[in-house]
């Protein structure tokens, strides 16, 4: 079923709404957001691990202060693993030698899909 004259404009408007505000979106989502710390995160784990047999250590044995520190260490181990890392900046991206970034790339892709030569 085709659609009418008044649906087709409204269609239109909304794609001409969404292409302009789609490159704002993309360009600034991921601005001043923390990239992860990896090393904090397997070093937070690692200590959460040791704590947790710690904690099943002193269960076993019975002994109150071996499944304290255990759990002191997993609390511990959690919060290195949650710290953040350093926010990132639009300066920290690398230049790719290719040429164009992958959002440029896809961003190019779309256009042309909509231009219908794709």
């Amino acid at each position: 079923m085709p659609l009418s004259e008044h649906e087709q404009r409204l269609l239109d408007e909304m794609e001409r709404n969404l292409y302009g505000h789609d490159a704002d979106v993309t360009s600034t989502a991921f601005v001043g957001m923390p990239r992860p710390n990896y090393r904090a995160i397997v070093l937070g784990v690692l200590i959460a691990l040791a704590g947790l047999g710690g904690l099943l250590a002193g269960v076993m044995t019975h002994m109150i202060v071996i499944g304290i520190v255990g759990f002191v260490l997993m609390f511990v181990g959690v919060l290195v693993a949650a710290k953040p890392g350093a926010p990132a900046s639009p300066t920290d991206k690398k230049p790719r030698s290719a040429g164009s970034s992958f959002m440029q790339r896809m961003e190019q892709r779309w256009d042309e899909r909509d231009g219908g030569r794709l």
